[in-house]
């Protein structure tokens, strides 16, 4: 890396291919990028690259036929790699270990519930040979601060070393915005869009009738990690927003935030919780339980590991999504404190079965999530700005009630599936939650494609869907296809001496990218039939 002496000059680097961004997305487009002979540069804001999966420590969600088909090859070796993690390196139960589907939390809301720390050892396994032949650089807790722009393309962008305050510019030929929030578009003066769009906008059936809403956007959440040693005290200090939350109570919400009432979001009516499985009421412990220690050797875990990113814990009171400095902060220091509220208010006054208040044995784990106040590295954010796109994935294409010959759209350009629910959380406008049945769908190129732009794409959840199609395009699965999908694109087009539109455009050009992505591990349709 060149560079002259001086706290005020700029670091400088250049690349094939920048991916700013380690989460998901940016770590399957680096990873695509970097196996077809491109170097790339990949940068990440916070410590760990993987994003939802370490990061902000959110286990994968996933559609019920992930074991056999509807994901990339390569996504299926990260999730082979995680249980082969586990197999190599844990104390598993005899049983656990021979079990090929092995589950480390058992956890309900995944086949595949496992620690932070589990998938960025995978992670960075999966990304080694290309680090050590020189293909990749990783740049962790660097963070994107400028774009140089001319016309229309995207010369250079400028992050900032957090460690040590220094600047270093990157130039490449593509720019990949892999960020959770859609951080490069508007330092790079990309067409985006953001929060929620009216119907007079898309036609879809559940956006809003009385105009577009840009600040409504999902609520985001500051996940944590805990597990219970009955008998023991855990008790962490009072949060100092505490009182607030405690009596918090939005008039969508049948009761106080902090409660064992919510709602079922398929139909908003009340639903009762509790903490571990005891009754008919659904536990949320065991929801996103990420290690179950009857699947280790008996001592080995003092106790089982949830990870905690449930309804009581979802911020929406406001957005950090392109508001002032001082209001993002606000934001993210407020939502820090419902978590913390949440687990205090579970440790010192939640009403438990036997009529007692409070689990004190409920302990704060720092250590899985690598934090010093136990709050996951990055809120985990749902929605982010998305770009105005050649084409916009709408409700009409994929919810299944759009849909009476019940497939969802089809589209020529496909460059990869996916599918789950449009799972809208309450939104920052004082919306309720939106849980609606979607089909299994394609991921067209379309949507990755700016309206102006030639050398910036998406390369996560900031594709071209809307505030109600983000809500299915923006799990796990999905997001790593769609990040491998544009590194696979930006390196085609290199090779070509194409812009990704002038690539779609073609009919020759469109299927030998296709056949590529194909020869790469890269579903594009859905089989005809589904195995129950």
């Amino acid at each position: 890396m060149p560079y002259t002496d001086g706290h005020s000059h700029t670091l400088e680097n250049e690349a094939d291919i920048v991916v700013i961004g380690g989460g998901v997305g940016g770590c399957a487009a680096a990873l695509a990028a970097a196996r077809t002979g491109k170097k790339v540069i990949m940068t990440e804001e916070t410590d760990w690259i993987g994003g939802q999966l370490t990061s902000q420590a959110v286990p994968p969600d996933e559609h019920p036929w992930i074991e056999q088909f509807g994901c990339t090859r390569t996504y299926r070796q990260f999730r082979d790699g995680v249980r082969d993690y586990y197999r190599r390196h844990y104390p598993l139960t005899a049983q656990a270990r021979a079990d090929v589907r092995l589950n480390p939390g058992n956890g309900g809301v995944s086949r595949l519930c496992h620690e932070p720390r589990a998938a960025l050892a995978v992670l960075q396994e999966m990304l080694a040979p290309y680090v050590g032949s020189g293909r990749l650089q990783i740049l962790t807790r660097h963070r994107i601060e400028a774009a140089e722009v001319d016309g229309d393309r995207v010369r250079a962008v400028t992050v900032r070393n957090l460690a040590n305050d220094s600047l270093v510019t990157l130039t490449a030929d593509y720019v990949l915005d892999a960020t959770e929030c859609g951080d490069v578009l508007p330092l790079a003066g990309a067409e985006y869009v953001t929060g929620a769009e009216s119907k007079a906008q898309t036609g879809e059936p559940n956006a809003l009738e009385s105009g577009a809403e840009p600040q409504d956007m999902q609520g985001f959440t500051y996940c944590f990690a805990m597990d219970y040693l009955e008998g023991e005290d855990h008790t962490i200090p009072r949060p100092e927003r505490y009182d607030f939350w405690r009596q918090y109570k939005a008039d969508f919400w049948p009761d106080r935030l902090l409660s064992w009432t919510g709602v079922r979001p398929m139909t908003l009516e009340p639903v009762s919780y509790e903490l571990f499985e005891g009754t008919e009421k659904y536990s949320l412990f065991y929801y996103r339980r990420i290690i179950d220690r009857s699947n280790f050797e008996d001592g080995f875990y003092p106790g089982s590991i949830t990870l905690v990113n449930w309804p009581q814990n979802d911020y929406w009171l406001g957005s950090v999504i392109d508001v002032s400095p001082e209001d993002r902060e606000r934001h993210l220091w407020d939502a820090k404190q419902l978590s913390l509220s949440l687990l205090y208010w579970l440790q010192t006054e939640a009403p438990r079965p036997d009529g007692g208040f409070g689990y004190p044995g409920l302990r704060l784990r720092k250590d899985i999530v690598g934090t010093e106040d136990g709050l996951a590295m990055y809120p985990y954010i749902r929605e982010s700005r998305r770009i105005k796109a050649e084409f916009t994935v709408l409700e009409q294409h994929v919810s299944t009630a759009c849909r009476p010959d019940g497939k969802a759209e089809t589209f020529p350009d496909s460059v990869g599936i996916g599918c789950y629910r449009i799972d809208l959380h309450p939104s920052t406008g004082n919306r309720h939650y939106l849980d609606i049945s979607s089909l299994p769908f394609q991921i067209p190129l379309g949507s990755l494609i700016p309206v102006r732009m030639n050398n910036l794409l998406p390369a996560c959840k900031n594709l071209g869907v809307t505030h109600i199609t983000n809500g299915c395009y923006r799990l796990h699965p999905v997001e790593w296809n769609i990040g491998e999908a544009a590194g696979f694109l930006a390196s085609r087009c290199l090779d070509r001496g194409l812009t990704p539109r002038e690539l779609r455009a073609s009919e020759s050009e469109l299927r030998e990218f296709q056949r590529m992505l194909v020869s790469y591990g890269i579903e594009l349709a859905w089989p005809s039939v589904h195995p129950v």
